[in-house]
């Protein structure tokens, strides 16, 4: 039996409304087996063990748990060049904000000069309110015959320019008769959107982006990123096999000194496009499941994630009342889009649900999330289960009455916080209108509920920093200055439970993950500075030096801590002072890994 070790801090913030703050904690076996004062601790373990004090003047809190990220997407988008409206700060390299059209085309035009003469230009980040329409002709005036790729910010849209389209040899002819993909895009502007762009993706875009070189050096970046930041636990809800590099996976993520651990859900929004029926669905699942058997990299068992509507920073998401322009009237050319139709979303729901499977929904629009009440309250009442979870995911736009009626359904929310600190300034301009764009993630509706709430990056939709996630919970402040719904911020102690705890809860894995406490994993991430006496503008820059994962010290890089914690020139933070932000993008976007799946479905050889 490996030897006990024991540990002081200034304080342990377990979590646990038992014993909500300790002095020390002991450790063996990758568990923790004593929790307590010191003497306490001490009468647990015995004379067998080690007292170590090298956290004595440090506050712990549970290992972070990013909630919903996508590694895939992470390792992709974070490999291209960067053009964003806001700073990203990776490992090693901030790259700074591009905020007008001529910062857009000044940086997509350096970008295309530093590159050989037959390379491909891959760029992600753009997005219409900042940067300005994008389509074809603009995009060759910029890079002419260089083949050239836009991933917009949210990964639901692709914009290709004329020599991009050339080189895949894509036509407008094998774009049409694909139903709803075909609806989805303009192939004479080069623009794919939602299920469209996967007609591009599939075959076409595939081969000459996601390569094995991008995959690997991007998910090594990844590791190093999630480090810095504390986080000891993430999940993708939803893995594509066809795409997805999963011995990849395995061998990065899987590494015995990656400190963190990563678990997959099957996804089903695919599964009808297959050409599986209800019968199917869940022995493919089932499957799915059985193929990703792991430890530290895994598919959960009896999780599903699932898509109602379109994306919201490409402002795709489905709404009530209508979508409006810059003079505050009804835009009747905008309008959100469906991922998954309605129908088919009930379909493959009813089938999970009767199954007693947890079922995890992106939803971002008030009319999606009626939706998808409705389809929940139906199954309810055919079927009734207790303490079924359905997850709410992202909870972009929603209203009080909605809220309400999560409650009486036994829903939980996991939403992304960033999503009124990035946007609101601009969607109260264009598209959503002041108080529409204000009240986007309704956290403190849903506590007053008591709807378990928890948080997730959706990575690269948001920085993968919890602390950040909490800053941007607690303050609710724009890159302007101001508060977006200040009637909706929460307290520090809240936002923590939601990146720790109630993140655990949301997966059924609460007694394993998410607070310190006696018989779990004994993960921990280490902070410089109490985020309960901290000022509240600043939790998000506390320093992280080092995290505990399954009981091994992991120290954080000290030119990646002062990297993370330092502030940059110029720059907004959520809470008004100056220091970087990173982006985000609320639409639980899966990337091109629909795409492979579809190949057959469309008549497309692999």
């Amino acid at each position: 039996m490996s030897k006990t070790v024991v540990y002081r801090a200034r304080r342990f913030i377990t979590m646990d409304d038992a014993c909500p703050s300790v002095e020390a904690v002991a450790i063996r076996d990758s568990r923790f087996v004593a929790v307590g004062s010191l003497q306490e601790v001490m009468q647990v373990v015995g004379p067998n063990h080690v007292l170590s004090d090298r956290f004595a003047d440090k506050v712990i809190v549970p290992g972070l748990i990013d909630q919903h990220l996508h590694p895939m997407l992470g390792a992709t988008t974070l490999t291209t060049e960067i053009i964003a409206p806001e700073d990203w700060k990776l490992p090693r390299r901030t790259l700074h904000a591009a905020l007008s059209p001529d910062d857009y085309d000044n940086r997509l035009r350096a970008a295309h000069q530093s590159l050989g003469p037959e390379e491909w230009l891959f760029s992600w980040g753009w997005h219409r309110l900042w940067h300005g329409e994008l389509n074809r002709e603009r995009l060759d005036a910029l890079v002419g015959d260089r083949p050239t790729a836009i991933w917009q910010r949210s990964c639901h849209e692709w914009i290709l320019n004329t020599a991009a389209l050339a080189a895949i040899g894509l036509t407008k002819e094998m774009t049409e008769g694909h139903g709803l993909a075909s609806d989805q895009l303009d192939f004479d502007k080069g623009h794919f959107w939602e299920n469209g762009w996967m007609i591009v993706l599939a075959r076409f875009l595939m081969p000459v982006f996601m390569t094995t070189d991008r995959f690997r050096t991007g998910l090594h970046q990844m590791v190093e990123y999630l480090h810095m930041n504390g986080v000891t636990a993430i999940n993708e809800p939803g893995i594509y096999w066809r795409n997805e590099p999963w011995e990849l996976y395995q061998e990065i993520l899987g590494d015995l000194d990656v400190p963190f651990e990563s678990t997959f859900m099957v996804e089903g929004r695919t599964q009808p496009v297959r050409g599986l029926g209800p019968s199917d669905f869940v022995p493919d699942a089932e499957k799915q499941v059985e193929r990703g058997q792991g430890t530290k990299v895994r598919v959960l068992d009896r999780h599903v994630k699932l898509f109602c509507d379109g994306a919201i920073i490409s402002q795709l998401m489905q709404m009530k009342d209508p979508y409006l322009d810059h003079e505050g009237n009804p835009d009747p050319h905008h309008h959100g889009e469906w991922m998954m139709e309605p129908g088919d979303l009930k379909k493959v729901f009813d089938a999970y649900w009767d199954a007693d499977w947890q079922i995890h929904i992106h939803v971002n629009g008030d009319l999606g999330l009626e939706v998808v009440l409705d389809v929940i309250e139906s199954a309810q009442k055919r079927q009734p289960r207790i303490d079924h979870r359905t997850v709410i995911v992202h909870f972009a736009n929603s209203t009080e009455e909605q809220v309400d009626r999560i409650a009486r359904l036994g829903a939980i929310v996991s939403a992304n916080p960033y999503y009124p600190v990035g946007f609101a300034d601009k969607y109260g301009e264009w598209g959503l209108g002041p108080e529409r764009a204000d009240t986007m993630v309704r956290s403190a509706s849903v506590l007053r509920r008591g709807i378990p709430l928890s948080f997730h990056s959706d990575l690269p939709m948001c920085p993968a920093d919890p602390m950040r996630m909490m800053s941007y919970a607690v303050n609710r402040v724009t890159p302007s200055g101001r508060v977006a719904g200040p009637e909706q911020r929460i307290n520090v102690h809240e936002a923590l439970r939601a990146v720790t705890i109630e993140a655990a809860r949301s997966w059924r894995r609460e007694n394993d993950l998410g607070s310190i406490e006696v018989g779990k994993l004994a993960n921990m991430t280490v902070l410089d500075e109490d985020p309960y006496d901290a000022d509240e503008s600043r939790i998000g820059d506390i320093p992280i030096r080092t995290t505990v994962f399954e009981g091994r010290v992991f120290e954080v890089d000290p030119a990646l801590v002062a990297q993370r914690s330092s502030l940059s020139e110029g720059r907004m933070d959520v809470a008004g002072s100056e220091v970087t932000m990173v982006s985000d993008h609320g639409c639980g976007c899966e990337v091109a890994a629909f795409i492979g799946e579809h190949m057959t479905s469309w008549g497309w050889a692999a």
